[in-house]
């Protein structure tokens, strides 16, 4: 894929990250907090085990070699579900996006200037720092009732 597609897929990443925490949160109305991130992370893992039947191409057996930390990911991403539920509520959608955009952002510069986790370092040039305190702005301004 071209990284104009790639974007493109992004987007609509976007998009639907930005609709899960509403969906949930209208899920832990009916069902509660914990449990409608549970029931978020079985329906997603069922999706997936379709697809890793279906197209996976990988080798599972490597899961052996794995890191400790790097088993994680799924624990945070439990972490991040659960405290998108218990937010969007008291916050609205549109502040708990902007401060996770703008956490995703400050954590992201970090982790490629430093080029944490083996991958490409990417310095903190004065042009990134200044689209990241634009973007701090920005969320400033939405979250600002």
């Amino acid at each position: 894929m071209n990284n104009l597609t790639l974007i493109f897929l992004m987007l609509f990443g976007g998009i639907a990250i930005a609709l899960q925490p509403s969906i949930n949160a209208r899920l832990a109305q009916k069902i509660g907090a914990y449990e409608s991130s549970m029931i978020s992370f079985a329906v997603g893992t069922l999706a997936l085990l379709v697809i890793v039947m279906l197209a996976g191409r990988g080798n599972l057996r490597g899961l052996a070699t794995v890191s400790w930390w790097e088993l994680t990911g799924g624990f945070l991403g439990a972490f991040f579900v659960t405290l998108t539920i218990i937010c969007v509520p008291r916050l609205g959608t549109s502040a708990v996006m902007a401060s996770i955009i703008a956490g995703q952002l400050v954590a992201g510069a970090l982790l490629d200037h430093f080029g944490l986790f083996g991958f490409r370092q990417l310095p903190l040039t004065p042009l990134r720092l200044a689209g990241m305190v634009l973007l701090a702005a920005g969320a400033a301004l939405v979250i600002r009732r």
